[in-house]
């Protein structure tokens, strides 16, 4: 099968595709007389709004995910808890997160699989390099979606301990000022919303559990387990004891606030004594070729010529 056989199907496949985007794009964009009309005739779209359910792309892709993720499901109830805290850690907390995070998986690797396949045969045909390009492009297609979910987690975890002492500054003065544990929370997402958004997030979240009528001690155990930053796992664990012996919260909240701090110094010396380590490499590969050119340049000029003379 070569190119010319292959290229009338894959502009078939090309212009199904764009067509299919174009009619769904049209679709999702009703007029607002109309969905109110419909509104009124059924009562019962509200309710599905209301459920997060949505048109197009998104809302099609959602619909599937327990059929495409079925054959990635998890098979123990440890497998699926480890799903979710992952999903947790890079800030996805809706139920079937970690279904639609599998469907993606799949769907991924169906992708790799036919690019693979496509580039392998037309290459090589039905042969050794073209079987190791099939199982290439599944490989790939299979881990690429979890490199990007373990960056978007390694991201989130690194922005979470870099914010929080400031965080815990502005919870202490919150504290000691009068309010409450749950009302500075709220105090604090609402000061600290645009320059530390992912921690702001898990304070609301966590809000929001304790106004639902969760015990406080699960929603700060869940809280260290959704971020996955140890120091915010000691957080929750500190809180846990303060609130369980009735010791005082700001204090607790202080000391925690003030060896975190310590750690981000310490983190940032470290950083620094690395960097004369780092420079050797360029200044070796880039810098003294060029200076060894133009101090031993001359003086070997010199000396061939003098050699030549003789």
């Amino acid at each position: 099968m070569d190119m010319v056989s292959i290229l009338p199907y894959a502009i078939f496949g090309g212009i199904s595709a764009l067509i299919w985007f174009v009619v769904t794009q049209m679709s999702s964009k009703d007029d607002r007389v109309a969905e109110r009309l419909q509104d009124i005739r059924d009562p019962g779209r509200r309710n599905k709004d209301a459920q997060g359910k949505q048109d197009g792309v998104g809302g099609m892709l959602e619909q599937a995910a327990p059929t495409l993720s079925k054959a990635l499901k998890p098979k123990t109830e440890l497998e699926e808890s480890e799903l979710k805290i992952r999903m947790a850690n890079a800030g996805f907390n809706s139920p079937n997160a970690g279904q639609v995070f599998l469907a993606i998986k799949f769907l991924s690797m169906i992708v790799g699989v036919l690019i693979g396949a496509a580039i392998g045969f037309i290459n090589w045909g039905n042969t050794q390099n073209g079987w190791s390009a099939f199982a290439v492009g599944a490989g790939l297609g299979f881990y690429i979606p979890e490199l990007v979910l373990g960056y978007m987690r390694m991201k989130r975890k690194q922005n979470i301990f870099l914010t929080m002492p400031d965080a815990l500054d502005l919870l202490v003065v919150c504290v000691e000022s009068g309010l409450g544990l749950d009302a500075g929370m709220r105090r604090v997402s609402e000061e600290l919303h645009d320059t530390a958004g992912d921690i702001c997030a898990e304070f609301d979240l966590a809000n929001f559990q304790l106004q639902m009528g969760r015990p406080r001690r699960e929603v700060l155990h869940d809280l260290g387990i959704r971020t996955g930053v140890d120091d915010m796992k000691a957080l929750a664990a500190i809180l846990i004891q303060a609130d369980r012996f009735g010791s005082s919260i700001a204090q607790a909240l202080r000391v925690q606030s003030d060896s975190m701090r310590v750690k981000r110094m310490q983190i940032a010396e470290e950083k620094a004594q690395k960097t004369a380590v780092q420079m050797i490499f360029p200044l070796v590969l880039f810098i003294f070729p060029g200076i060894f050119v133009v101090l031993v340049g001359p003086a070997a000029i010199s000396m061939m010529d003098s050699l030549l003379a003789m």
